[in-house]
Formats: structure tokens, sequence, C-alpha cells
């Protein structure tokens, strides 16, 4: 949550702070402000909403100066107000914080801070710091942050500015991804941010921070400290941090002529597919070649139980995986949300592997569930789709996903690349596992077909959006389908939700009748996700009940089957591919159905309120 950029450099900091910052308000648009040192002081300009209004504030009172700090907030303590926005400052305004993350007992240091004559101005849990680093403040501010530290339990990336010093950034994780930005080409500039897209136009070579370490940046360079048991001790040891090479260009982070980044997202996904499985398929073995799992070889022969851990989307990446782990390799698979796995004291016995998937590699709850599972023994892999982020670093190995940057708040491409490399996990693990090489072979080459037909799915776009045309203004949707569509259900349910507002849920079709079809009448549509399988039979039942109640019906179905256009109100064809796999077809016309509807109701597909691209707090 939230989007933290700053720069220490020889240009004016203020530009090139809005600039960033614009990059970064997927991860939160409730509010904006920067702080900048002029030669004498610091100055700070703040606003509500979003980055556009700090545009107009700097329009009307400019700043001047060559360091800055600048993050756009997305609120969990205080109202997204002006004053709640950061930067925030100590008492006597010498030195100005940003903060991405939560402080889970600022209750108890703002009482004893208050205590001790400090005065608070914001409802935020970030002010706490500021006055903290205040407190411990003896003439280094490197060193005061670090005894800050030792005080604050909870999440955080920070970046702090000091009157002391007109050139120098001091940036600390715990939690919170942060990276630095080296400067190229003999500029003397440094960059600190909470995602790559806000530095990219400057520079691919990054240095991602672990937790517990903080840095000092400056227009020379940067120096890097593993606090760990040194933190607020007088001396430092400095360590030395892989510089990486980010392979994105500026482009991909923009809408390439589409009018918003979500409808550029779901129109790549032919090429995502392509790229999730690039150079890992061996069809003439018939299996996958996952080099990022090669550490767990041995353990994943003798596996007897997979457990998926995810939110949102990637929960229901997760959830698309066990049917397919389950029926190709004969392997127990559970899928948990992460968020809850942690704390209900989850039994992991010999022989268990634990992956987390998460599309930035961040999110909190699937890090401390990752973290959890290896305390209790298990081996764990990620399923990430950022290179260097959090859980790819903690877990022993794993599978980047290779979406590329994803901009749109509500996930798409990044979902189908998730379960395409569970496809490509499963097939793998079967081979293993006596999975005949004929069989393999046939997988193979249905996975390679993929993205031709995903092709072919965007080429229906218009008879999609006529279908959106009609139910806009709905209240509700029910989504409906069973098996490996049971997730697919999820995921387009969520989709609707997230960026239209419409109240949707998905359930699988045989439950509807277990309470949900209480709610079926002439105003309530109805997606049935119906490909041509081995329930193809029950779905029709289902489909009958509904329309006997004046359920108004969209029926999404393989594109050779015409038999269910007398009984339902719209057909949306898609091409066939194996049952296992056509999940992966199935939620692309519901994710253009999703946004066509959002687009007709004048919602911000790309920035739906209260939600933000990466979650990082719990």
């Amino acid at each position: 949550m939230c989007g933290i950029v700053g720069y220490a450099g020889e240009e004016e900091a203020a530009p090139l702070l809005l600039n960033g910052l614009r990059r970064l308000e997927y991860r939160g648009y409730d509010s904006a402000g920067l702080a900048v040192h002029d030669g004498s002081g610091i100055e700070l300009r703040k606003c509500a909403g979003r980055v556009d209004n700090l545009a107009r504030v700097l329009d009307d009172e400019p700043v001047f100066g060559t360091t800055g700090i600048a993050h756009t907030r997305w609120a969990t303590h205080g109202a997204p107000t002006r004053v709640n926005a950061h930067p925030h400052t100590d008492c006597r305004g010498e030195l100005a914080l940003v903060h991405n993350g939560v402080i889970e007992n600022c209750g108890v240091l703002r009482t004893k801070l208050s205590e001790l004559g400090h005065r608070f101005t914001t409802d935020t849990d970030t002010e706490v710091l500021a006055h903290l680093i205040e407190e411990t403040f003896e003439g280094s501010l490197e060193r005061a942050v670090a005894a800050m530290l030792t005080q604050v339990e909870g999440t955080l990336g920070i970046a702090v500015i000091g009157v002391a010093d007109p050139t120098r950034i001091v940036v600390a994780r715990r939690g919170a991804p942060l990276l630095l930005g080296i400067g190229e080409n003999g500029e003397q500039a440094t960059w600190v941010a909470s995602d790559v897209a806000a530095i990219l136009g400057h520079t691919r070579q990054v240095v991602y921070l672990d937790d517990d370490e903080i840095a000092v940046l400056t227009p020379d360079g940067y120096e890097t400290s593993d606090l760990g048991s040194r933190l607020g001790r007088a001396g430092r040891e400095p360590i030395r941090k892989e510089i990486s090479h980010i392979d994105w260009d500026l482009e991909t982070i923009e809408r390439a002529g589409y009018p918003h980044f979500m409808l550029r997202e779901i129109h790549e996904q032919p090429n995502t597919v392509r790229d999730a499985m690039r150079g890992r398929l061996l069809e003439a073995e018939g299996t996958a070649r996952l080099g990022g799992m090669d550490e767990l070889e041995s353990e994943i022969s003798r596996t007897e139980r997979i457990v998926l851990t995810g939110c949102g989307t990637s929960w229901h990446a997760a959830l698309a995986g066990e049917y397919l782990i389950e029926e190709v390799a004969r392997i127990p698979v559970e899928v948990e949300y992460a968020s809850e796995f942690r704390y209900r004291n989850p039994i992991i016995a010999p022989g268990t592997l634990v992956g987390g998937i998460s599309q930035s590699g961040e999110t909190a709850d699937t890090l401390a569930a990752v973290r959890e599972a290896k305390r209790l023994g298990a081996s764990t892999f990620g399923i990430v789709n950022v290179v260097g982020s959090q859980i790819a670093r903690e877990t022993a190995a794993g599978v980047y996903v290779h979406a590329g940057p994803e901009i749109g708040v509500a996930s798409t491409k990044a979902f189908l690349a998730q379960i395409t490399s569970l496809a490509l996990l499963g097939l793998m693990i079967a081979r293993r596992r006596g999975l005949g090489r004929e069989e393999g072979r046939r997988f193979v080459r249905a996975i390679r077909g993929l993205p031709a037909l995903i092709e072919e799915v965007l080429e229906s776009e218009t008879h999609i959006r006529r279908v959106a045309e009609e139910f806009a203004d709905a209240r509700n949707f029910l989504y409906l389908g069973r098996g490996p569509n049971f997730p697919i259900a999820l995921e387009g349910a969520l989709k609707l939700k997230e960026i239209s507002y419409i109240h949707a849920e998905g359930y699988p079709a045989a439950e509807m009748k277990h309470g949900p079809i209480a709610l079926i009448d002439e105003e309530m549509p109805v997606v049935f996700i119906a490909p041509r399988d081995s329930v193809y039979s029950k779905v029709l039942l289902n489909i009958e009940e509904v329309k006997a109640r004046g359920g108004r019906v969209i029926a999404l179905v393989t594109d050779r089957d015409r038999d269910l256009a007398p009984k339902v109100d719209h057909l949306i064809p898609v091409p066939e591919t194996l049952p296992l796999l056509q999940p992966i077809v199935n939620v692309v016309p519901l994710q253009l159905l999703a946004y066509h509807i959002a687009v007709l109701r004048g919602c911000d597909v790309d920035r739906p309120r209260n939600l933000a691209k990466t979650v990082t707090v719990e």
C-alpha cells in the first residue's frame, strides 16, 4: 500500500518526484505530498486526493531544491485529508518523513511521546515515527532512525530528510518494500522508491533492501547497513548489496494508446501466457522445466501434500492450481487464505510443500504465511512476478511468472500467468510421479495453444461490450461454475465488484440451490461458466432452475455449443481446450465484461476506490 519516491541529485527534485508519484498512484491515491530541502530548510506541499491535485498546489506554490521525498497514500490510520497526508514532521519541523506500512504499537508510543511534551497534529500512525526520531536525535539522523526502529512494532518502509544535511536521505525497511535506484551514465543521482515503476525512466540499476536494513543516499551514491543486532549502536557495519538490472522499459508501464491500463493488460495476455511458458516446455519429454524449483527437486519427489497460499486474485489462482495439480499429479493440494494461515496453528506434517502466490512478491499476509510455514519446518516456494521481491528472497525456490509490470489495480494478466505457471508446475510433478510421456506431450501441446485461443476471445470484445450494455445498471450479479471453473466464477465476480462496485458473488453451481437461489428474480443476472465438460449436464439443470425463477442468464460456452441458445439470454462462446486448461481461456471474457460494465458506469477502472495494488499491511 502507498507509494514512496525520493531523489538526491543535481536536478530540481520536485518535478522528478511528481512524475514518480504519478507512476506509483496505483498503489494509493487518497492523498499525496512531498518535502524538498531548499538549502536552508524543508518545504512541504500536501493535498487530499490525486497526484494531479498536488501538481496544482506546486503550480501555485513551487518548491526548489535537489533533494526530496514524496508519497501517495492509501489511508489506514486517519481519514484521507491534507493534514493526514505524508510527509510528516517533528515538532520543530527539522525533519520530514514518508512511510509505508502500519505501526502496531503507535497508541502506546503516542501516549509516551505526548507525556514527553511532543505535540501531535495528525491522526496517523506515521507521525509517531517522526517524533521518535526527534526524541532520539543526537546529531546523526541515521543513528536516530536506527534507535527509532528498536522501539517500533509493525511494518515500515521509510525515507527521511533532515534540515542539517541538504543532500542526504536516510531510508529503512522492515516488511514494506523499498529499493534504491543507482544513477547511470555518470549521472550524479540516487533514488529510493517502493516500486521500480517510479524510477524506470531514469535508471534500470536497482538495489533491493532487506528487512532491518538502513541506507544513506547522497548524489554520489549510497551506503547500506544490516542493522540486526547493531540497531542503535554507535557504529555501523556496511554491507555490500547486489545490483539488479531491470529488463522492463518505460513503454511497458504506459497505456500505449489504450484508454486504460487494465484494457491494455487484458489484451497483453496472449503474450503474457507465452512469456510464462517460454523456455520451460519440453515437448519431446512431455514435461516442463522450471529451473527455479531445482533447489526443491528432492523434496518434490517425496512430497505427500502441497499447500498453496495467497490473497484475493492470487488465492483464486491457487484454487485453480489445486484442481489442476491434483488431477494431473494425483497429489493432495490444499489452498489456504494467507491472511488466516498463521493464525490458526496450521498442521505441517513431514512431506508438506508450501507455496506462496503473490503478484508483487511483497503481500504482507502471504509473506507471513510463508514465514510461518518455514518456522514449522516446511519447504517453501514462491510464485511471484517481481524479481528480487521479499517472497522470492525468503523462499527456497520458486517460479517467476514473467507477466511484466501490471499497473491496473485489478489484476488480470498476472492471474493468467500464475495459473499458467501452476499448470507447468503440475505437469512437472506429474511426470515425476508417473504420468505417461504421451499424456504429457498432449498437455504440452494444449498449453502451447493457449495464446492463440486467448487471441480468439479478444476478437469477440465487441460482442461482450454489447452484453455489458444490457447489464451495466444491475445492482447484483451471481457467477456460477463447477470443477476447475468454480475459481473462475470467483474471479469473475471479484473483477466486477472491484472495478464497477456492483455486488457480485461466485459459487459452485450446485451450491446455488443451497441458499443463493433465494436471490434469483428478473433483476438478478447470472453468469454460468458452462463448457461442454464432464459436468455439463449438471450445469444445464442449474440454468433451468434460474430461468424457472425469472433470472437472466449469460452463458459462457465452448464455441461448438449452440444448444443453450434458446435457453439463455446471452451466449459468450470461447474456443475449446483441455478441461483443466479451459479456465485460462474462460476468465478472459469475464475480465472484458467487468471492464466494459465499469466503463459504462463511469468508474475509474485502473484505480478503483479503496483499493491499492500491493497490500503490504495486514
